[in-house]
């Protein structure tokens, strides 16, 4: 069995999460609840989970608050953590900048089965909690631009600075980085999913395949349909109804 806290400070959504559980998820047991922070610290403390599903906003703090009490408590945290939460822009985007797992209020079927289906792969590697540091430094500066981004993958967790990601290539359902030190990264998500978070660090989506770092452009080249020559001399292809676009993102960078 894995074992699991429920943190949440309304009864009747642990209740509610109990039971999806036990219909979708019954491999996991939960040994403990809290509804609070100065609940929530104590119990993840003394039973150590595997699994915590963790509300963001409480009574007395917050979910960010119950993760920093630990990690100055014990060094770092050691659980994996799924936030339930209602729709927050801010905290939606810290998760997915730091790799981590949420579910939205009211919670899903099939988003609980995904999450868990990711939580029972995750525990069978070795465990990692870098990411979790992540969030708690972008949550701590409460800013939007975040310098640096959390992957994972079956080799386990990469935090990378966004800065030296070259590039992004499309393979099927995964996403393949290129980045200026080390082999490429192969993650299990779309393109798109990056082109999303990366648009606003001028990543520019060229082509179907293609998501692209605009500062390590060299040239754009018209004719031959179109391509762009990055900094190690790779050709890649402009699609043309993107090639519009580019010019004028390119303009913009060098007016």
């Amino acid at each position: 069995m894995i074992t699991a806290v429920l943190i949440d400070d309304d009864i009747n959504l642990r209740d509610g999460m109990k039971g999806l559980l036990s219909l979708y998820a019954p491999d996991i047991s939960i040994i403990g609840e809290a509804d609070s922070v100065e609940s929530g610290v104590k119990i993840l403390n003394n039973l150590k989970p595997q699994i915590v599903f963790l509300d963001i906003q409480m009574n007395d703090g917050t979910g960010f608050d119950i993760l920093e009490k630990l990690s100055e408590i014990n060094g770092k945290v050691t659980s994996h953590v799924i936030f339930v939460t209602a729709y927050e822009h801010y905290a939606i985007k810290a998760f997915r900048f730091s790799a981590l797992d949420f579910l939205l209020k009211p919670v899903a079927p099939d988003d609980l089965e995904k999450v868990v289906d990711k939580i029972r792969m995750v525990l069978e590697k070795d465990n990692d909690y870098s990411h979790i540091d992540l969030l708690l430094e972008n949550i701590r500066k409460k800013a939007d631009n975040f310098k640096r981004i959390a992957l994972s993958n079956s080799d386990g967790m990469h935090l990378l600075d966004i800065n030296d990601i070259i590039r992004c290539e499309s393979d099927d359902n995964y996403t393949k980085f290129f980045i200026k030190s080390g082999k490429p990264i192969l993650i299990s998500k779309t393109l798109k999913e990056y082109e999303e978070l990366l648009s606003e660090y001028d990543f520019v989506r060229i082509h179907q395949s293609h998501l692209i770092n605009l500062a390590y452009v060299k040239s754009y080249v018209k004719k031959e349909n179109g391509f762009v020559v990055m900094h190690n001399d790779e050709h890649l292809p402009v699609s043309q109804r993107k090639r519009d676009l580019l010019q004028d993102v390119l303009s913009k960078k060098i007016n």
